[in-house]
């Protein structure tokens, strides 16, 4: 479920040009992403999403862990998201060339472990857009 959070995030900001979701609660079953956003997604762009996410998935993507320095990590990535404790050395977990990001969570080894993606719903108020998904083993 990580791992597909960061695919949903990266084609997010790919296809809508919004920042990666402030909010998420992540479970085994069942998973919520929130973004800053303006408006619901239509139902054709919730389909271009899972197809999109899919698609990446099907590539079966290396996912490495590579480690950085602070300084070196904040001219790249926002790490307001990431625990204080994390120190000066940071985690970056990369999928192939189509995301990367500061993470200090568990992930699969490639794409292709994460399954099938499917958005359940999708809401919006007050500006917050709410992605909800699950995973379908292939």
């Amino acid at each position: 479920m990580h791992s597909a959070e960061h695919l949903l995030n990266g084609t997010m900001v790919k296809m809508f040009g919004c920042e990666r979701s402030f909010s998420a609660h992540i479970n085994k079953k069942k998973t919520k992403c929130d973004y800053h956003f303006q408006r619901p997604l239509e139902d054709e762009e919730i389909r271009s999403l899972e197809e999109k996410i899919n698609g990446v998935i099907k590539q079966d993507l290396p996912v490495i862990i590579e480690v950085m320095d602070r300084k070196s990590a904040e001219k790249l990535f926002s790490l307001k998201r990431l625990p204080e404790v994390v120190g000066d050395d940071i985690r970056v977990v990369k999928m192939g060339d189509y995301d990367a990001v500061p993470c200090i969570g568990d992930h699969v080894g490639f794409t292709g472990q994460i399954g099938q993606f499917n958005i359940t719903t999708t809401s919006f108020e007050d500006g917050i857009l709410r992605i909800r998904f699950k995973l379908k083993s292939i």
